[in-house]
């Protein structure tokens, strides 16, 4: 009896707390798969219906919700439809979700938030998620190239820890910065001295890049080139999730330019010779002195050879990542090795991230996202400019084996390619970023305020740079020279923004607002000794040195912003964006601080009218798009604005005094932002259940008061000043379109395209109507032209007997390039120059196949560049030195056996005027290969890991091009010379990359 009482009070007890509590918690888990491909869907929202519980899956697709038997989960990623699963009992749950029929509600982030991509009035582009995920790479840049339209991603150097440049649609400005603003996870990376080489592709969750005026108005002075909007992985809720990326290969160059061999080079002496009647060493048939032994012993020397290698590169990756609901965290460490193809050239980056959410009560998030990383790029490089040029007769080692200084010796010209291995200088960068957030949601404060929210950022980055280096006995530097040079940068950034959501029925707000302020203060200091006792201590005892010098510099930049941004949409139907932002800089004049940048959009979502109602089974997605605004640039010096003095020492009565003195550049009080206003319009189109998908925008822009340093009259005292002339405009297309070619069972192909056209046009320059002839710079054409003469060929001997050249070219001679005479006043003259092309490609495209069957998945990704031309430094560099260097087999010579009418003669009279022999640098790229495997998830459990991905892939595999050189994208400085910064020592031959890697998860 009392049993039975006790019994039925407990049954009491239990039914009292179902009504007031709910059913008691438990754990339930399970994992989330893609429906078709079978593949884990990491970062799926779980939500426990009619409640506010919510759980996320982790990198392997898995996730712990507390829930109970009988209750019913909620499952929402982007891309793919929701489902319910009601909780049974027994093992843990097994959910697939299948692709949505379109992916509008996915969340975009566009600046200082994000909106459902149907929402979305601008132009903003997103980086295809599997370049980021299943793509090895060094930098995301890398990711990027050729993968979104009109954004020109261009590997210049392939030289270990350079990072690709990048132009979005077009060239906006004569002489101020035109790279994209890059925004790491809301703070900005550009103008802090840091590079996306600082950040660890592993580590990045999206990217973003907006392009339209409208799109980048709301970064002001800072939007007028583009912004790239990189966000990384955050963490998510759940069991701690370990990963480990690790990829290792080789590098080769993608291809050798051949220099001649021994029995040619001879010929070309030989040939040299008899043109400039000059004798050979010993009479022949060698040029010098130090070529003579190994002539005569049959002794040659492969002098690429010797300062190329097989390239190493290898990255291991490892992060962590996990939480509660109100505490998630994800952490990685990174370390990446790459020995480059030429010695000398090695690179290692260690890099930690930390990125943290605490919900530290209802209404308020707090978190951070901070990284370290260090940059070492120590050691001696060899030459390979140097290498070239080596005849394989040269002499590498003097008989005590020490490296000869120049192997060609009498010939003076060139130096030993090997000698700079023998140094090791020091070259140390690091990255010290602590950004941090507080958001503060007000609906959760009080229920009236609900879609209220405030947002603190705050960023601080420090940035310092080390180079030691000492040169000695060993490059023939007797005397001694040493240099340390420390640059470093500090940078604060502060970000207030109010934000306010609220749907009304069938009306939707949203609010953004926005104020900022941001401090960058920079120094270096540059210490130097020349002439030192011995090479012992090297760097480290300047003060031992006999003559020593002593330099600094230091500048501070600030500026604040506002910004207001309001959306509207009114039945998914139709959407309004308005933007203004004001700007403040320190780096302007006094009397013009503040610029001001507004912008409109809207968007009609066609798709979603009711007349389109019988079309749902073709047209799964049409919207139009139309915007215009305004953005600004500030790229100039920060003091280039001011009147500013130069202290010298001035000797006076045996005394040295400091000497102040105006420098030459005049200061301008009223010089302002460059500003760009342009307009967009573009189709998002999507059809048969968005097995087509695409995009489609034209745009034009117009760049106005644009920052140049005009030349002033020497009477003046002094000699340029800033200020704002010209208009410069771009217009083109993008266009991108995904395919789904073939989905079966087992086997799918989908295809991405993309295809770009700018058209860049100077429209004024000084206001005078003037071509700028010393800066190449014309009215009507793009800003980076080849003007140069014609080449019709070459004078033939024949011709220069019957007289053909008078009163065309009195100078010519035989071999000598033949020039169009386009003015027709019978001489070769500056008249006869023209616009032969342009530098910038007239158009760019990308295609990538990819292929899956079963485990199985085939990545084939092809890029072009056409209309592009350059000035061929292999040709053109040549002229006198043809006769005393090696050159390319591919690069032939004029001889009167051999009357060439492509190449001239080896007279140092061939080219007396200059011409620099461009030539279409057009190329269609096999750019990378990646061929992965994913371990059954059955079989990847019963090794005890959560998943196991296995790959191999190559980059830059083959081109084709009719350019003569090492790449017709690769950098090639002429002897002596130095182009955007960069001198002749840095010559890098593209590379081809071998690798395979291995993805794990625990």
């Amino acid at each position: 009896m009392i049993n039975r009482w006790a019994k039925t009070i407990v049954m009491l007890l239990c039914a009292v707390c179902y009504s007031m509590y709910g059913l008691a918690q438990g754990q339930i888990r399970g994992a989330v798969k893609d429906a078709s491909t079978k593949e884990v869907l990491p970062g799926v929202t779980v939500t426990l219906k009619g409640s506010t519980t919510k759980s996320q899956t982790n990198a392997e697709g898995k996730f712990v919700v507390n829930a109970q038997e009988g209750q019913v989960l909620v499952f929402t990623f982007i891309g793919y439809s929701d489902r319910e699963v009601t909780i049974g009992t027994g093992k843990d749950l097994d959910v697939r979700l299948e692709p949505a029929f379109n992916a509008l509600e996915e969340l975009v982030v566009v600046g200082y938030g994000s909106q459902r991509r149907s929402d979305i009035t601008g132009s903003v582009a997103s980086v295809p998620k599997e370049r980021l995920s299943k793509i090895p790479v060094n930098n995301v840049m890398q990711a990027i190239q050729g993968a979104v339209a009109n954004v020109n991603i261009s590997q210049a150097s392939s030289v270990p820890g350079d990072a690709p440049s990048a132009l979005i649609r077009g060239r906006n400005s004569f002489s101020a910065g035109t790279g994209p603003y890059i925004v790491v996870d809301g703070i900005p990376l550009s103008k802090t001295d840091g590079s996306v080489n600082d950040i660890n592709p592993n580590d990045i969750e999206s990217v973003e890049i907006l392009k339209d005026p409208s799109a980048v108005a709301i970064y002001g002075v800072n939007g007028s080139n583009g912004v790239i909007l990189i966000t990384t992985k955050r963490g998510t809720t759940g069991k701690p999730t370990i990963r480990y990326s690790g990829y290792g290969g080789v590098e080769e160059a993608a291809h050798i330019l051949e220099p001649v061999s021994g029995e040619e080079l001879l010929e070309r002496y030989a040939e040299y010779a008899r043109i400039t009647n000059t004798s050979l060493y010993n009479g022949g048939p060698v040029r010098n002195e130090f070529e003579w032994d190994n002539y005569q012993n049959g002794t040659t020397t492969d002098w690429l050879d010797a300062v190329m290698q097989t390239g190493v590169i290898q990255n291991h990756n490892i992060g962590l990542s996990g939480g509660s609901e109100n505490a998630r965290y994800f952490i990685s460490t990174d370390y990446l090795n790459q020995k480059g193809i030429i010695k000398g050239y090695n690179y290692k980056r260690y890099s930690f991230r930390a990125n943290t959410d605490f919900n530290t009560t209802k209404y308020l998030t707090v978190g951070t996202s901070a990284f370290i990383v260090a940059h070492d790029r120590d050691g001696g490089r060899a030459n390979l400019m140097q290498a070239a040029a080596m005849s394989p007769y040269a002499r590498m080692y003097n008989d005590n084996g020490t490296l000869t200084q120049f192997p060609m010796y009498s010939e003076q010209l060139w130096s030993n390619p090997l000698l700079p291995t023998t140094l090791d200088p020091e070259r140390r960068e690091f990255n010290v970023s602590l950004n941090g957030y507080a958001e503060a949601d007000f609906g959760n404060i009080w229920a009236p305020l609900a879609g209220l929210k405030y947002k603190f950022n705050g960023g601080y980055s420090f940035i310092p740079k080390r180079t030691n280096e000492y040169e000695g006995e060993s490059v023939y530097n007797f005397a001694g020279l040493g240099r340390i040079t420390n640059r470093e940068s500090q940078t604060y950034t502060i970000e207030n923004i109010l934000t306010y959501a609220k749907d009304f029925g069938l009306h939707r707000i949203d609010f953004t607002g926005l104020y900022a302020a941001k401090s960058k203060y920079y120094q270096e200091a540059i210490a130097t000794g020349e002439v030192f006792p011995n090479d012992a201590l090297g760097w480290g005892n300047l003060g031992g040195a006999s003559t020593q010098k002593v330099s600094s510099f230091a500048d501070l930049y600030r500026s604040v912003s506002q910004m207001a941004r309001v959306n509207y949409g009114y039945d998914s139907r139709y959407m309004l964006t308005l933007t203004v932002r004001r700007d403040a800089a320190s780096i302007f004049g006094d009397n013009h601080k503040y610029g001001t940048f507004p912008s409109a959009a809207v968007a009609w979502n066609i798709h979603n009218e009711s007349f389109m109602a019988n079309t749902k089974d073709v047209v799964s997605n049409l919207k139009w798009r139309i915007s215009y605004g305004v953005s600004g640039n500030e790229g100039i010096g920060i003091y280039d604005a001011l009147f500013l003095m130069n202290s010298n020492p001035l000797a006076m009565n045996g005394l040295s005094n400091a000497a102040i003195r105006y420098r030459v550049r005049m200061g301008n009080a009223d010089l302002r932002w460059e500003k760009t206003a342009g307009f967009n319009t573009g189709v998002d189109f999507g059809f048969w259940n968005n097995r087509i998908t695409g995009t489609v925008d034209f745009y034009k822009t117009r760049t106005q008061d644009m920052l140049l340093s005009q030349n002033l009259p020497r009477l003046t005292g002094f000699q340029n000043v800033f200020t704002n002339l010209g208009k410069l405009e771009n217009a083109g297309i993008d266009v991108m379109l995904n395919t789904k070619n073939m989905s079966k069972e087992n086997f799918t192909w989908s295809t991405t395209f993309v295809f770009a056209h700018n058209k860049n046009k100077i429209v004024d320059i000084y206001g005078d109507g003037k071509d700028d002839l010393g800066n190449r710079w014309f009215i009507g054409q793009p800003v980076g032209v080849i003007f140069d003469y014609t080449k019709v060929g070459i004078w033939q001997e024949d011709e220069i007997d019957a007289g053909v050249h008078k009163g065309w070219d009195e100078q010519a001679e035989a071999g000598a390039v033949k020039l169009a005479d386009l003015s027709g006043d019978g001489i070769i003259n500056n008249d006869d120059r023209s616009i032969l092309g342009q530098t910038a490609p007239k158009w760019t495209g990308g295609i990538t196949n990819t292929f899956t069957y079963k485990a199985f998945s085939l990545n084939i990704f092809i890029n072009t560049v056409q209309g592009a031309m350059r000035n061929n430094a292999q040709i053109g560099g040549a002229s006198d030195e043809m006769g005393r260097r090696s050159t390319p087999a591919e690069l032939g010579y004029w001889t009167r056996e051999n009357q060439s009418n492509e190449w001239r003669s080896l007279s140092n009279r061939s080219n007396i005027y200059g011409y620099a022999f461009p030539s279409n640098a057009s190329f269609t790229r096999l750019k990378d290969v990646t061929f992965s495997y994913n371990l059954p998830q059955s079989a990847a459990g019963r090794i005890g890991v959560g998943g196991v991905t296995l790959y191999a892939s190559g980059r830059n595999l083959y081109t084709w091009t009719n350019w003569l050189g090492w790449d017709p994208e690769a950098r090639d400085v002429p002897r002596g010379n130095t182009v955007d910064g960069v001198n002749d020592q840095l010559n890098y031959p593209m590379v081809r990359t071998y690798v395979f890697g291995l993805n794990l998860t625990f």
